[in-house]
């Protein structure tokens, strides 16, 4: 208590009060305070929350994720070489890039429980294709009915297309594409009248 006093004093001294103290605005009861025991002091628990490092997304400067590159595409016919799903054989409706996971139509089914959305309406439990890996699949071809690498080579006119390595066969045409579009708009069509 000495100590405050003589502070106190020579604060007056110098003719600086606690509202004026280095252009500071500070608050008379916490500014000359008598300091409290700590064991008298009871201390909320400070909450850090760190993500796993499997959890975190690497992320460019601009903090956007960075996209890895992919060996199979929207609308690729794949075989499941890994997991629960092996030696199923799906088209891909879905592409994550960020995380390298893929959805395959009919493959990796979870249960989700839907809540009701209005009051009438009773609850649902669905089935909902989940994504995994990219790396459990491979290209397959339907006509050789083999799984394939995939290789990349350019056409006679200039066009880049991926091929199977196994068979030869160009995955990449005009053709294809316009299937998986036309595959993709319906699958939007069929969710928005749902």
């Amino acid at each position: 208590m000495a100590g405050v006093a003589m502070f106190q004093s020579s604060m007056t001294c110098l003719s600086l009060t606690c509202n004026s103290f280095l252009g500071q605005r500070l608050a008379p009861a916490s500014f000359f305070s008598v300091p409290v025991n700590n064991a008298d002091r009871v201390l909320s628990p400070l909450i850090v929350m760190k993500l796993k490092r499997w959890e975190r997304k690497e992320c460019k400067p601009n903090s956007l994720p960075v996209l890895q590159k992919m060996h199979v595409k929207v609308g690729d016919t794949i075989k499941v070489i890994a997991g629960r799903e092996k030696g199923k054989i799906g088209q891909i409706i879905r592409v994550f890039r960020h995380n390298s996971t893929i959805v395959v139509k009919d493959t990796n089914l979870k249960t989700k429980h839907m809540k009701s959305k209005e009051q009438d309406e009773p609850g649902q439990i669905i089935k909902v294709e989940a994504p995994f890996h990219s790396s459990n699949v491979m290209l397959y071809s339907k006509e050789n009915e083999v799984a394939s690498r995939v290789g990349h080579k350019m056409l006679e006119d200039g066009t880049r297309v991926r091929y199977l390595i196994k068979t030869g066969e160009i995955i990449d045409s005009k053709d294809s594409w316009k299937e998986s579009r036309k595959l993709l708009s319906k699958k939007q069509e069929v969710s928005t009248a749902a």
